[in-house]
């Protein structure tokens, strides 16, 4: 059995959290709200506000692959990508057709480019200490010319993973100008909320001008 403390910060949170098999209760989670009749694609649902299908899509940090299911469904382009085998497992057990990648957001390359790269679920601030460059850089070369980088990340401990350090908007900013995104539009949810810094949430629209 895999110690609590190995792993990416993802991974020790989760399992600290959730327990060893993270991922499917993740997953059977998500599939409980929806048979209770909790809307479960607010994600979806806002990317689809802003591109049309057939446009493609990068579900970085794509996990079980809930938000990626749920746009290929919609006639999205999706591939979806994640360091975490075990949340791939079960994405691929849900929609053995799609694309799933194993690679980490750091270092990964598919020599494609998207309309969209979306990054949800906390995913900016679950990156590994001092990676924050690095991703950002990765994210930026794979979005093409007047595409979109959509993020959504809790901005304090009441809308994080408990144990999950906050990543302020400001650092997040600083790190995509030099990969070349700039900030396009702020909200304080997936809902379209104005922004408030005061609210806990953001979800950031930057965009790849060449």
């Amino acid at each position: 059995m895999t110690a609590p403390d190995e792993g990416t910060r993802w991974q020790r949170i989760a399992r600290r959290t959730v327990g060893e098999d993270y991922a499917r209760t993740y997953a059977e989670r998500f599939r409980a709200m929806a048979g209770r009749g909790e809307d479960v694609h607010g994600e979806a649902t806002f990317l689809a506000g802003l591109v049309e299908p057939p446009a493609s899509v990068l579900d970085a940090g794509c996990g079980t692959g809930r938000i990626a299911v749920r746009l290929a469904e919609r006639g999205f382009d999706v591939v979806g990508l994640d360091v975490d085998a075990a949340m791939l497992e079960v994405a691929r057990d849900e929609a053995p057709d799609l694309d799933w990648r194993h690679a980490d957001l750091a270092s990964f390359d598919l020599g494609r480019r998207f309309d969209v790269v979306l990054l949800a679920g906390n995913i900016v601030p679950l990156l590994e200490p001092g990676t924050l460059p690095a991703v950002a850089e990765r994210l930026a070369a794979h979005v093409a010319p007047g595409g979109r980088v959509v993020c959504g990340f809790g901005l304090d401990a009441a809308h994080l993973p408990a144990g999950c350090p906050v990543t302020p908007l400001a650092d997040f900013e600083a790190a995509i100008r030099p990969a070349g995104l700039e900030p396009a539009a702020r909200w304080s949810g997936w809902d379209r909320s104005s922004f408030e810094e005061t609210g806990g949430y953001v979800v950031t629209e930057d965009r790849r001008s060449s």
